[in-house]
């Protein structure tokens, strides 16, 4: 993987470029960062357990007929995507008042959301990564209103499909955060869904699986992603290591 040209590394991933021009591998990382990259540290395993779950997650909405970037695993670390022409906007479901829109708009945390709250957010580090509407998305030319009506259709598919899913494992899908390209034309799914893009709190307790644990201290982040990965893949309870990430 070294030896591959790399074509852009963000604070989780590296993508390379793959032999075939319309593939690329996403390779996970261990470095976490929090706060619009204020807060760093280190989780150990994340780039494992984050690639596991991203893959098991991926695997099952195609399953349910949402397209997605997934092609396969290079290595524990490592997914063969599909090259997409990413659209600078995140979109943002919420099915519980968590984290920011409990701040914004005053609500207790874990109060749920009738329907699920869609939001949009510029994808812009140097911005910090705005939140922002559909005339925003119109003025910027970041998409189309076609195309900001498909990724809203997505998300909402997604979400019908992840929250049963994860609930049968005891998680809740508490939010999450979804980025979509385009191969020929077509909407996909990119990115990953992992503990650093979702909200997950276990069923029973409450209690933050996710990167929540980095954020505020709380304590046992790497066996809060492991206990994610074991749920959703069926890994064993205790993991043994892995590769560093490239």
């Amino acid at each position: 993987m070294n030896e591959a040209k790399r074509l852009y590394e963000g604070k989780a991933k590296i993508i390379y470029q793959a032999e075939e021009p319309d593939r690329v591998y996403m390779s996970f990382k261990d470095e976490a960062t929090a706060f619009d990259g204020k807060k760093r540290g280190l989780i150990a395993g994340k780039g494992f357990f984050n690639a596991q779950i991203s893959a098991a997650l991926f695997q099952y909405l195609e399953g349910q007929g949402i397209p997605t970037h997934y092609l396969g695993r290079a290595d524990e670390r490592t997914l063969i995507v599909r090259r997409l022409a990413m659209l600078p906007v995140e979109v943002v479901v919420r099915n519980l008042a968590a984290g920011s829109i409990s701040r914004r708009l005053g609500l207790e945390e874990g109060r749920p959301l009738h329907p699920p709250v869609l939001e949009f957010y510029y994808k812009s580090d140097a911005l910090g990564d705005p939140l922002i509407n559909e005339y925003h998305i119109r003025a910027l030319e970041l998409a189309t209103p076609a195309q900001v009506a498909e990724m809203a259709a997505l998300a909402e598919r997604v979400n019908a499909a992840l929250s049963p899913h994860l609930r049968e494992r005891g998680l809740i899908l508490v939010d999450f955060k979804l980025e979509f390209g385009l191969a020929e034309g077509r909407m996909v799914l990119g990115d990953e869904i992992s503990p650093d893009t979702c909200r997950l709190w276990d069923a029973s307790t409450q209690q933050p699986l996710d990167k929540d644990r980095f954020r505020r201290d709380l304590g046992e982040v790497e066996e809060a992603y492991a206990e994610v990965w074991r749920r959703v893949t069926g890994g064993e309870s205790q993991w043994s290591g892995g590769p560093q990430s490239a």
